[in-house]
């Protein structure tokens, strides 16, 4: 799974010795402090974002050695010409007393980057200082996207959650976990981001065909919203002692095919418990004028 991570980056930072020696391991000759323009950036963190997605702290770990080396570019657009900077180191930070929308420890990865000063560079080390240039995005992979709803894949089965979407009180969102690999770290022309965010690349087909993609998808989930309410009708219906907000947040957490299996159950047990009961009945017994008009007699 690919994903491309939005945030805020351009700090100037001060080179020293133990920097130099790391630039020098990527360089191919040894560069001298006055050589090279040092920065930071904000490469990606564990909150919630604004697509309702979050790394987790040791997915963040995974991916902090993966970027040592990787190139800073220009709108993910690959070029020779486009490659402007390159990480030489990465480090976890960690911020006491701050917690994230899932309720942990706040954490984020730090990328520091070099420049050769130049004067094709110049504009851009200019930019940066001056507060220009400072949103990035990363773009790396990683293995698993957990529903926080019901704990299943998302790469690997459509779970019927909707991200953003709250069930029994609940807020749904992926964790992404796993990290595979590390491509870049791009300038990117978007709104500055207080924390990081998420742009998703999906290269679909023409407009239409992405139209009916999604009014497909709408209508699979106004389906999924209808069997679950009456999953929790049946099953209120087979027993009156079940607790109606317990059996709604099991529901939401249930996959298509365990909700069919669960209306059938209960459709079942309701139809014992409440048999229906025809209102024309056709029996040979006969009655007599007086005892049929009884109940209307005074």
């Amino acid at each position: 799974m690919r994903i491309v991570k939005e945030t805020v980056g351009g700090e100037g930072t001060a080179v020293n010795a133990q920097d130099l020696e790391l630039i020098g391991a990527l360089a191919r000759k040894p560069l001298k402090a006055e050589e090279v323009y040092t920065f930071s950036v904000r490469l990606c963190d564990n909150e919630i974002d604004r697509d309702f997605e979050r790394f987790d702290a040791q997915t963040l770990e995974q991916l902090a050695p993966l970027f040592v080396g990787k190139a800073g570019i220009f709108d993910h657009q690959w070029s020779a010409r486009g490659q402007a900077a390159r990480i030489y180191k990465t480090e976890i930070v960690r911020e006491p007393g701050r917690t994230t929308r899932a309720g942990d420890g706040y954490v984020w990865l730090k990328g520091c980057a070099y420049m050769v000063r130049t004067d094709s560079s110049r504009d851009l080390i200019a930019e940066i200082e001056g507060g220009i240039k400072k949103e990035v995005s990363v773009g790396c992979s990683v293995e698993h996207a957990i529903c926080s709803v019901c704990g299943r894949d998302r790469t690997q089965t459509d779970c019927g959650h909707e991200k953003g979407k709250e069930y029994g009180g609940q807020l749904c969102y992926a964790t992404l976990e796993g990290a595979r690999d590390a491509y870049e770290f791009s300038f990117v022309a978007v709104p500055a981001q207080p924390a990081a965010g998420v742009v998703k690349t999906a290269r679909r087909g023409d407009s239409a065909a992405a139209d009916l993609l999604e009014e497909e998808a709408a209508l699979g989930r106004k389906y999924l919203e209808e069997l679950r309410s009456e999953v929790v009708r049946l099953a209120l219906l087979a027993d009156r002692e079940l607790d109606g907000r317990a059996v709604k947040s099991l529901a939401w957490k249930l996959s298509h095919s365990e909700l069919e299996e669960l209306r059938k159950s209960y459709a079942r047990q309701a139809g014992e418990r409440y048999p229906l009961k025809t209102q024309l009945g056709y029996g040979t017994r006969s009655v007599g004028l007086a005892e049929e008009n009884r109940a209307f007699l005074g």
